[in-house]
């Protein structure tokens, strides 16, 4: 390979080697950064520890193939070999661990999203069915018992629905930053109302307002998901605290606590993840369907924020997200 050549692949992001006669006689900064600087000189099956990726660079005719592992445990690469003309072999490594993990949660999503959907379905179809024999359908208190085990089905189909509806609307504007005028303090004592008629649910806050840049909407799904998770897995009836601290620091702070059973350790780092549940049984028997949470971290997202949740078993839950404040324009 010529020297211009070698130049312009020591310009390339693309971890890129020059392999002759089975040795690697030149590697960019990419591939240095990589797999290491002793790569130089080293015979490519060293180099390159994958019997299908080093078939494919000692192919008389080059190839492709996957390795797994080769930056991260996890990680998936494309060895990619081209045969230049001087019978030199130029091996390009293509990172594809996004793309193979956004194909393997789009996957999961259509999974799981079926098995929900597939539960309460056969539920509904069974009892119907049950209901069309008419011993059963003639029995009044059999009747409404059935018919009301229906309806809890249809309308947890229907939430689940809705969220998945709401969570493709949110992904398809992530990318948009939002810029309405949202006064946080407002916005909760007016969420925090909805509530307050069936549960003690309290609204404290160290200022007047606290603007931010957002998606009001958005904004106020996100603040009923938390008080309605409160509610649901907290103390029967409440309390539930929202709190709203504005720091100088150009950051609003909003949290949401229950005193509920709490989540165990081990469950906290995936409650945000589509679908998990820390407590199956009881999710399900609340109307849970898995999604409320990953809702709050996508929106949360969008608005350049951070989502945390805090929790131990037995002393309750907390819920917190913090927002860059707006810049406020000064009046003319």
């Amino acid at each position: 390979m010529t020297v211009e050549g070698v130049g312009l692949l020591e310009h390339l992001q693309t971890p890129a080697m020059v392999v002759s006669r089975g040795q690697v006689r030149f590697a960019n900064s990419a591939a240095k950064a990589l797999l290491g600087a002793h790569i130089v000189g080293q015979d490519v099956r060293i180099a390159i520890r994958d019997p299908k990726a080093v078939a494919a660079i000692l192919s008389d005719k080059g190839g492709t193939a996957q390795v797994s592992g080769l930056s991260t445990g996890g990680s998936v690469w494309e060895v990619d070999c081209r045969v230049l003309a001087s019978n030199d072999r130029l091996v390009s490594l293509y990172d594809l661990s996004e793309r193979v993990s956004v194909a393997k949660s789009h996957a999961d999503f259509v999974a799981n999203a079926s098995h929900e959907l597939r539960t309460p379905l056969a539920n509904v179809l069974g009892y119907v069915e049950t209901l069309m024999n008419p011993k059963a359908g003639g029995n009044e208190g059999v009747r409404l018992r059935f018919l009301d085990t229906i309806r809890h089905e249809a309308q947890r189909m229907q939430s689940l629905i809705s969220d998945l509806m709401s969570l493709s609307r949110i992904e398809a504007v992530k990318h948009e930053v939002p810029a309405d005028r949202v006064d946080m303090v407002a916005l909760s004592n007016e969420i925090g109302g909805e509530f307050r008629t069936s549960a003690t649910v309290t609204v404290k806050a160290n200022c007047e307002k606290a603007v931010i840049a957002g998606d009001r909407g958005q904004i106020g799904q996100v603040l009923r998901n938390l008080i309605d998770n409160a509610l649901k897995y907290g103390k029967a009836g409440g309390p539930v605290e929202v709190s709203i601290e504005a720091a100088s620091t150009g950051w609003v702070l909003l949290t949401v606590r229950d005193e509920g059973e709490g989540i165990a350790p081990e469950h906290l780092p995936r409650v945000t993840e589509r679908f998990y549940r820390a407590d199956t049984s009881r999710s399900r028997a609340v109307g849970g369907t898995g999604l409320g949470l990953s809702i709050v971290k996508h929106i949360v997202e969008r608005h350049r924020g951070r989502f945390d949740i805090d929790s131990r078993p037995g002393t309750g839950t907390t819920a917190s997200m913090m927002l860059p404040l707006r810049e406020e324009q000064p009046a003319e």
